[in-house]
């Protein structure tokens, strides 16, 4: 294989949960199992899934890659492939609700040959796997059919373990059954609960919010309808609710009764990887569209966010902007029957999974595609929509001044992501991360302000260059961050660019959500104490750097077909401070440490399977900032402060309790035990729920309109307005431009 990258753009991004919603399919939703045409597998052979003529190329790419370029150097060998075993099995069953113990026995026979098959380009462990499990969801289908076909006891003193790391494989078919039915008296014993409580909602109406969100009132109308008539008796509702939980398996095991055909090599694959890092992935050509839009924020279709519901593709929100939301005849709550795409027959998508319906509704900016959709008063409408592109404004810049009590006007950017085209061309009307930034700071700087808080919060990475852009953006000129490789060549990467866009005091707000680029910009701000670095906890800790390679383009001269092979993201280097520290697994430590909502969330690089050491090299010289402020007495007046707000003791203790709550994963399945923990746990969680007890606002918000189109409509405005709102009640934003006001006292 040639060495040489024909694509490579350096990405730092967060391995993360994928999310239940698409915009026009992002995201994967969690599904049920699905079921195989085949049988079970005997106790002798195991079932084996086609082979893809494209697996041995996607094999040798794989290999080759691991073995020459991975910042690990490390040989695939049988300890990889004993690793890789473990991972793999995790994959395919990580709930362990599939698959038995003796399942597991006969793939363990393919324990340390993974790294042969991978020489070979014969992935007969992903083959076996992956058909094996479809057998096994086909079983699994039958039992969740006759457990729901006759009324399930609620009054027998059972309980069900939901930590699947506390579980073990069941060892029988029974004991199979028997956890399934723990798993079905517990989701029938919440819908219940939901029942019972939207029954007294409908009893006792509240008020009609006028101030409501008018998408939000249309999704919940939706969702309520969806709920249907309630039986007025306990055992109406339990029917109720066995019919629906029977209906909605069936329908989730009908969509995925087709396995992929490269399901099989990217399970393998995906196995090898994590044994290197957890970072390095190989992602097939129906996850690369995925990648681009979370690289850049735009995708071309509708704009809509899809959802599955019951047979049927629900629409779950509109994009503002975007093509249907223009157009005004596709809503919320539609549920789409059928796709036609410009010029061809009408397909049926009841039934069918959610990406394939997504990327029969995605395509070229000024195609058309109809859909039709039954509403929610029954009628059935056919909907001509013009494709366009769709900007997906969450991830962009946004700015603002906010107007403090204590600290006057201060200016305020939150950075979602490090978008933008990487390695190419900016074509014309396209947005990047650096662009954004130093448009909104020139805002600021114009308008006066003096001060800026600099939100890097929930941010899980991008594109290096624009890490190292942005920071250019607060210093003249100097280096920002190392890189490292396998053979230890080290590149420092600099900030040549003298001009300065923001000149003033900055706080850089983090939290332990911010990943890669983030920690690159915060860490590197930190080292030329350029910034205070503000936060709930110290960030995620991924301090490495991957290339993206084009497997078509990579392997061009080897193929033989026309089907495409994807993407493969491979770890090539390890990133360090130009104080020669890295922040892997360590991540930045903030100078001010503020009081963390989500203590509870088990997160951060050193909670990854197999995640790189942390380690350091020689720093490069660098010129601090001079500044008069002194970080511990910064830390200490925030303490203060902090220890005396009772919004944020409340905080506290709600994160404790959900710490507490964390290991205790035996759930009661008779029904007065269960109702009795859950009246208990809900009255635990009304009492500290920072949602239910929102502070006051602390300040005032004056967006910045430059970075987005003006509120042309009353949806896009109370969609504006309820941002500027969550900002101004946001206490550690509020927290932040108090550390400013100390900074500038000395400054």
């Amino acid at each position: 294989m040639r060495r040489s990258f024909l694509l490579f753009a350096l990405v730092l991004s967060c391995s993360s949960p994928r999310t239940a919603d698409k915009v026009d399919g992002r995201a994967s939703p969690p599904s049920a199992p699905s079921p195989s045409a085949s049988a079970s597998a005997a106790d002798g052979e195991l079932p084996e899934s086609p082979r893809d003529p494209r697996e041995p190329l996607i094999a040798s790419a794989a290999g080759s890659l691991l073995s020459l370029e991975h910042v690990l150097a490390r040989s695939i060998d049988d300890a990889v492939s004993k690793e890789a075993f473990k991972r793999f099995i995790e994959q395919i069953d990580s709930g362990k609700l599939f698959l038995l113990e003796s399942d597991v026995q006969k793939l363990a026979r393919f324990e340390t040959e993974m790294d042969d098959q991978l020489r070979a380009g014969d992935l007969v462990l992903g083959r076996k796997g992956v058909a094996l499990l479809a057998n096994r969801r086909r079983v699994v289908a039958d039992v969740i059919a006759r457990t729901l076909a006759t009324p399930l006891d609620f009054t027998a003193n059972e309980s069900i373990e939901t930590d699947p790391k506390k579980r073990a494989f069941c060892k029988t078919e029974e004991e199979l059954a028997a956890r399934w039915r723990g798993v079905l008296k517990l989701q029938a014993l919440e819908r219940i609960q939901q029942l019972e409580e939207t029954l007294e909602r409908r009893a006792h109406p509240k008020p009609e919010d006028k101030s409501a969100d008018p998408d939000d009132a249309k999704r919940d109308a939706a969702a309520e309808k969806a709920l249907g008539e309630i039986p007025a008796t306990f055992e109406g509702r339990r029917d109720k609710v066995q019919k629906e939980v029977a209906e909605q398996f069936a329908t989730q095991f009908l969509r995925r009764g087709t396995v992929d055909k490269l399901e099989p090599a990217q399970a393998f694959i995906n196995a090898m990887n994590a044994a290197f890092d957890p970072h390095t992935n190989y992602l097939p050509p129906a996850d690369e569209a995925n990648f681009d839009i979370a690289m850049t924020g735009r995708l071309e279709g509708i704009g809509a966010t899809l959802r599955e519901q019951d047979h049927y593709v629900l629409v779950h929100d509109l994009v503002p902007g975007g093509a249907a939301w223009q157009q005004g005849k596709l809503e919320i709550g539609d549920l789409i029957q059928a796709v036609t795409q410009d010029g061809k027959a009408p397909v049926d998508v009841t039934d069918m999974p959610i990406d394939q319906v997504v990327s029969m509704i995605r395509g070229p900016k000024g195609t058309v595609v109809v859909l039709t959709v039954k509403k929610p008063d029954g009628s059935i409408k056919a909907i001509s929509i013009t494709r366009d592109v769709i900007r997906i404004e969450a991830t962009y810049a946004r700015g603002a001044i906010l107007k403090t009590k204590t600290n006057g006007d201060v200016g305020y950017v939150h950075l979602p992501a490090f978008y933008g085209e990487g390695g190419k061309a900016k074509r014309p009307g396209e947005r990047n991360a650096t662009d954004d930034m130093r448009t909104i700071l020139t805002q600021l700087t114009k308008k006066g302000v003096k001060s800026l808080v600099f939100d890097l919060r929930g941010n899980g990475g991008g594109l290096l260059t624009h890490a190292r852009d942005i920071t250019g953006l607060f210093i003249k000129e100097g280096p920002v961050v190392q890189t490292k490789d396998a053979k230890g060549n080290v590149e420092v990467l600099h900030d040549t660019d003298t001009s300065v866009a923001f000149d003033g005091p900055v706080v850089v707000l983090v939290d332990r959500f911010c990943a890669s680029a983030a920690e690159i910009v915060a860490g590197a701000l930190q080292d030329y104490e350029r910034a205070v670095i503000v936060g709930s906890s110290a960030t995620h800790g991924k301090g490495t750097v991957q290339a993206v390679i084009d497997l078509d383009r990579n392997v061009r001269q080897q193929r033989l077909q026309a089907d495409p092979l994807g993407l493969y993201k491979i770890t090539i280097q390890g990133y360090f401070r130009v104080s020669g520290g890295s922040t892997q697994l360590k991540g930045v430590v903030p100078d001010v440490l503020l009081p963390d909502p989500t203590s509870f969330v088990e997160s951060g690089e050193r909670t990854l399977f197999h995640a790189i050491p942390w380690s350091t090299i020689a720093p490069v010289p660098f010129a601090k900032v001079p500044h008069t402020w002194k970080t511990a007495d910064l830390a200490a007046a925030s303490s203060a402060r902090t220890s005396a707000n009772a919004d944020l003791a409340t905080v506290t203790k709600f994160a404790k309790l959900m710490e507490a709550r964390k290991d205790q994963s035996q759930r009661p399945l008779a029904r007065d035990a269960w109702q009795a923990e859950y009246k208990r746990m809900k009255a635990e969680l009304d009492a500290l729920d920072p949602k239910k007890h929102e502070p006051k606002p602390v300040m005032a918000v004056a967006a910045l309109s430059a970075q987005s189109a003006p509120a042309t409509d009353a949806r896009t405005q109370k969609r504006l307005d309820k941002w500027k709102d969550t900002l101004a009640r946001d206490l550690w934003v509020d927290e932040a431009t108090r550390v400013l006001a100390d900074m500038k006292k000395v400054h």
